[in-house]
């Protein structure tokens, strides 16, 4: 019976790495006993996304063999060298099955560019596409409060294995320091660290990366930004003319450095009391449609001062968690959607 079981495992693959799991060599064990057919199956990694689906298809396939009753299924994990002889480096491993790339910056600090960019990762999360998020802000990484999220990435065979929440991949240089520990560093270190962060964190599949870039155009903007390939920049502003001005400076340099600009987001542009229809514009009107004349780059969305967006970022759960349905996320929902139209299109 052991041999039927094997050759009906034959038929299980891997989602992700698209190859049969005997041929990959997880099939650990198996044994039977009773009717009851104890399969040990040894993942390529115990964070994988898809471990339940395997689990459930492998279950599947074994309880059509004749005799088998039921399916007890134990998971272990491959050690270093057995993954190092399955493959040079393992497919999941780094950016390469990242489809796209979606970097968020601003010109200056302040602005909500962390907001947005948590926001626009979820709103794309919403329309069924597979979805991480890079805090790559090493100076001020703020994703780890704004998604309440406090625990240490694990390591396992030399690879960093993102943390999960909310349907995200997530990964963040915060999850490395203390609360209160400044980062003391100069251009080369942080490349270095968003190189790793790139290349040895378990990403797997992905439709989009969203990455958060530290403000301004000094050098940790330039280094990270030209170690993301092929990313198209979200430009984040506020209506007053401080932002604006340096937002101006952010378009030219990624201009310079022929990085895609796929548009403006304008946050905080108007505020509405609850008690009329009446929008206030506390930091003024008009800037994102101005930068879109200057620049010829399309005005992606202009979100309202929200109450439930600032409550999200400070709580730990995102306004497109806490409220997927308001007049707000419907405009993250509008960006996200704007942003996917403005990539097919480039494509």
């Amino acid at each position: 019976m052991e041999r039927q079981i094997r050759e009906a495992l034959e038929a299980v693959q891997d989602p992700e790495l698209k190859r049969n799991i005997v041929e990959l060599r997880m099939v650990r064990d198996i044994s039977i006993r009773d009717g009851e057919a104890r399969i040990t199956l040894a993942l390529t990694t115990m964070g994988c996304p898809m471990k339940k689906r395997i689990v459930e298809d492998v279950e599947r396939a074994v309880r059509k063999v004749a005799g088998v009753s039921s399916v007890h299924v134990e998971l272990t994990v491959m050690s270093r060298e057995e993954l190092d002889h399955l493959f040079p480096k393992h497919p999941l491993q780094g950016i390469e099955k990242v489809a796209r790339f979606i970097a968020v910056a601003s010109g200056k600090g302040g602005v909500g560019k962390t907001t947005v960019a948590i926001n626009l990762a979820l709103a794309l999360s919403r329309e069924g596409f597979q979805v991480g998020l890079l805090d790559a802000d090493v100076y001020g990484p703020s994703i780890p409060t704004m998604l309440d999220l406090s625990e240490r990435p694990r390591a396992e065979a030399k690879m960093i294995v993102p943390l999960e929440k909310f349907g995200l991949k997530i990964m963040s240089f915060g999850f490395f320091l203390g609360g209160a520990q400044p980062l003391i560093w100069r251009g080369p270190l942080v490349g270095k660290t968003i190189k790793q962060f790139l290349d040895e964190v378990m990403w797997g599949h992905l439709d989009y990366l969203v990455v958060d870039l530290p403000p301004g155009t000094g050098d940790p903007s330039i280094t990270i930004a030209q170690s993301v390939p092929s990313a198209s920049v979200v430009m984040v502003t506020t209506p007053q003319e401080v932002a604006l001005a340096d937002v101006r400076k952010s378009i030219g340099m990624f201009e310079e450095m022929h990085i895609e600009i796929c548009g403006i987001v304008e946050n905080m542009s108007y505020f509405s009391c609850g008690h009329s229809k009446e929008r206030i514009e506390i930091f003024g009107s008009g800037g994102g449609e101005i930068l879109s004349r200057e620049t010829g780059l399309p005005l992606l969305g202009s979100i309202p001062i929200d109450i439930k967006l600032r409550k999200g970022g400070d709580m730990g759960v995102p306004l497109m968690v806490e409220a997927p349905d308001s007049e707000t996320s419907e405009v993250f929902r509008a960006i996200a959607q704007k942003v996917i139209g403005r990539l097919n299109a480039g494509s």
